[in-house]
Formats: C-alpha cells, sequence, structure tokens
C-alpha cells in the first residue's frame, strides 16, 4: 500500500527558509524549503512571502509551485475547492512577525505548523499562539533543531551512562548584543535568538526545567546594553547548572560540558566527546577519564532532515514530536526570567 504524500507550503524564503540550502559550508539541508524537498513522503506545493525578490528566486529553484504575496492570498486560494488543503505549513520568518504569522497559519487549520525558533517575542505571545492552536485543533511543533541532532541524542543516552551529573556547563559567544529593552520590539539580541537554543538543549538532555535563575557577572557597554552574563540553576537532580553567554566575541561558540561521576561530555559545534572512569595511565591507584571510542557518530547529525521525518512520522501516527509547542514555551519562561535580572 502506498504511503500518504503530505502537502506542504511554507511562509518565509530567506535565510534560514531557503537560502542556507546554498551553504556550501554548511551539513545539508539547512533550510526549511531543502529539508522538504528532500523528504520523498513531502509534496511543498507553495511559499508566500513579501519579498517578491526572494520569491521569485525560490520560484525558479521550486519548479511546479505556486508562489503568493501574501499568506493570506495562499491559505485562500489552498481553502477553495480546487486547490484542496494544506498538511503542513512551514513558518520561517523573522520573530517579530511569528505571532501574526502563526495566528494566520492556525486559522487556516493544516494538520501540522512547523514554526521556527523562538516561538515568539515573549511568553505572553507564545500563550495566544497555544491558545488558538488548541481551539483550533491544530499541532504546531517548533525547529529546536539540536533536538533532532545525532549527536546531541546520543549525548542524551549517554548521559545516563556518566553517573550522577554533578555539573552542566553551557556557553554561547558570539558577537550578538545579549540584551537591551529597545530591541525587544523585533527581538534582535542573542538572549531570545540563540539563548532559545542553549536552555532547549539543557532540558531536553537533562530532563528538567530551568527555573528561578541567579543572574550574575553582567557586563553592560557605554550604551547599557548587556553584552555578558551568567545564569545559575539547580534542579532537583542536578545541583550545578550554568548558562554563560557572550555578545562580544570575535567568534560563534556553542558549547556543553556534562561531567558526572563516572565520566563526561562535552559537546559544541563540530564535536562530540564522550569520556569514560578508567584505572588511570598515569598513576598507580587513581582513576582518570579516558575517551570512549566506542560511540561512533555518522558524518552527517540530520538536524534539519531528522526534523521533517519526525514531523512525517507525527502524522503517520508513528511518533511523537520531539520538539512540541509546550517544551519551546518553556524555553522562553527560562529566557524571561533571566531577561528580568538583565533589566534590573
Amino acid at each position: 500500500m502506498s504511503k500518504k504524500i503530505y502537502s506542504a507550503a511554507i511562509v518565509g524564503t530567506g535565510r534560514i527558509g531557503f537560502t542556507l540550502g546554498f551553504d556550501k559550508k554548511r551539513e545539508q539541508p539547512a533550510s526549511h524549503t531543502m529539508a522538504l524537498l528532500a523528504n520523498k513522503r513531502v509534496n511543498l506545493v507553495a511559499a508566500a512571502d513579501t519579498d517578491s525578490a526572494k520569491l521569485n528566486d525560490w520560484a525558479h529553484f521550486v519548479k511546479n509551485a505556486e508562489i503568493f504575496d501574501s499568506s493570506e492570498k495562499m491559505y485562500s486560494a489552498f481553502s477553495s475547492t480546487n486547490a484542496g488543503s494544506l498538511d503542513i505549513i512551514t513558518i520561517a520568518v523573522n520573530e517579530d512577525a511569528h505571532l501574526q504569522e502563526c495566528l494566520r497559519a492556525i486559522q487556516a487549520r493544516p494538520r501540522l505548523i512547523i514554526l521556527e525558533k523562538p516561538v515568539a517575542l515573549n511568553c505572553a505571545q507564545a500563550e495566544q499562539i497555544a491558545q488558538a492552536a488548541k481551539q483550533n485543533n491544530v499541532t504546531v511543533m517548533v525547529n529546536h533543531e539540536r533536538r533532532f541532532a545525532a549527536d546531541y541524542n546520543a549525548a542524551k543516552v549517554y548521559a545516563k551512562k556518566i553517573g550522577t551529573i554533578q555539573s552542566v556547563r553551557g556557553e554561547l559567544f558570539s558577537g550578538l548584543r545579549i540584551y537591551g529593552k529597545e530591541f525587544e520590539a523585533d527581538g534582535t539580541y542573542s538572549l531570545l535568538h540563540d539563548g532559545t537554543h542553549l536552555v532547549d538543549i539543557i532540558r531536553f538532555i537533562l530532563d528538567e526545567d530551568l527555573k528561578n535563575p541567579l543572574v550574575t557577572g553582567i557586563f553592560k557597554d557605554e550604551k547599557n546594553v548587556v553584552r555578558n552574563f551568567c545564569a545559575h540553576f539547580s534542579t532537583p537532580s542536578v545541583a550545578d547548572i550554568s548558562i554563560a553567554m557572550s555578545g562580544r566575541s570575535r567568534f560563534f561558540s556553542f558549547a556543553l560540558d556534562i561531567l558526572g561521576t563516572e565520566g563526561r561530555i562535552c559537546i559544541g559545534n563540530g564535536y562530540a566527546k564522550f569520556y569514560q572512569r578508567k584505572e588511570s595511565k598515569l598513576y598507580s591507584g587513581f582513576f582518570s577519564l579516558s575517551r570512549d571510542r566506542s560511540i561512533h557518530l555518522p558524518k552527517k547529525t540530520g538536524y534539519f532532515s531528522n526534523m521533517i521525518q519526525n514531523a512525517v512520522d507525527f502524522l503517520d501516527g508513528n511518533a511523537e514530536l520531539k520538539s512540541p509547542l509546550s517544551e519551546a514555551i518553556a524555553d522562553l519562561q527560562t529566557l524571561e526570567e533571566i531577561k528580568e535580572q538583565l533589566k534590573n
């Protein structure tokens, strides 16, 4: 019996929506368009964007698909008797348009919405999305990509093999400002834009919520914009969790260091190292950490393709979503708790 082909449309044909798929240095597929096209169970039938140049570039690449200069026109076309309905709608627009575009997509009542992270600019907007989704019986998943990556899933499994977890260190360094009140309106600050990934992957690996942070090490520049901070958390099972972010680095770095009583995990962009307690080769009567060479990861993490496959499996009724809306809202709640202390 042939399997159902799911129809999909995308709102936003910019970087994450389309053009990162041409970045030769990135693991591909690296955009929503390329990942949707790569899955044989998905038929990408339409796109909408207010930028005509971007939309036309997309149309030249994705043959036989329809294009629209607004999402409203696209939904109207596909709700007609002739066109039929959409199974998947992907929202790949800037953070400040997430609320409006997601609410529009929900009204179109697809079977699944794939929403770019973060959910919205703040928790109040995220709750509006959640309420609308519930009222219209529409499921929303959020693209926190590391939840789908082979290396981070291996880390989640390995975390149960390193004894009691003693500490977790998360670091995110870049040149983008961490926080400034004037940037809340469009979300162009790293705490929201990148910090959502750091908070989310720690919560994913530990299966713990991060609440009541103690924020220290706050550094502000001459314009009173936050450029550095460190947030400390304790959970019922891990007493020492910290997140450090810098917005004055001349490089980009994303890293986790998870220390257990029996081993260690060091993972970040481009590397994943796993360690176990072994009898020391350096000191008699001591144990040291030794690299565990038994862990073999695939050359590709599959972070984007696995996300689309999870969507297909969910629509087939064979899997739960690995990145549901509720988890992404919990991430946003943590970020807002940090933000309140940065403000003060």
